[in-house]
């Protein structure tokens, strides 16, 4: 009788498929990063200087939720 046995998971980048990825797509990705970065800070400092705790909170937890708001208030959806 086997005991129970723990399967270790390893997340590896790739670094093969990166060297193969054409420039765009590098530049793609990295734009996406920062402008994702971006939007979620655009969130933080707007809920800090606007008080709006429970926001601030929401986007710190499920982050695609600040970034979202990040990206609305750069188009003018909210302030």
């Amino acid at each position: 009788m086997q005991g129970h046995q723990k399967k270790e998971i390893v997340m590896r980048i790739n670094f093969e498929r990166i060297r193969n990825a054409s420039l765009g797509v590098i530049l793609a990705l990295i734009g996406s990063v920062i402008i994702c970065l971006a939007a979620w800070l655009t969130h933080v400092f707007t809920c800090l200087a606007n008080s709006e705790w429970g926001f601030l909170i929401a986007g710190a937890l499920a982050f695609p939720i600040a970034i979202v708001h990040g990206l609305g208030i750069w188009f003018g959806f909210w302030s």
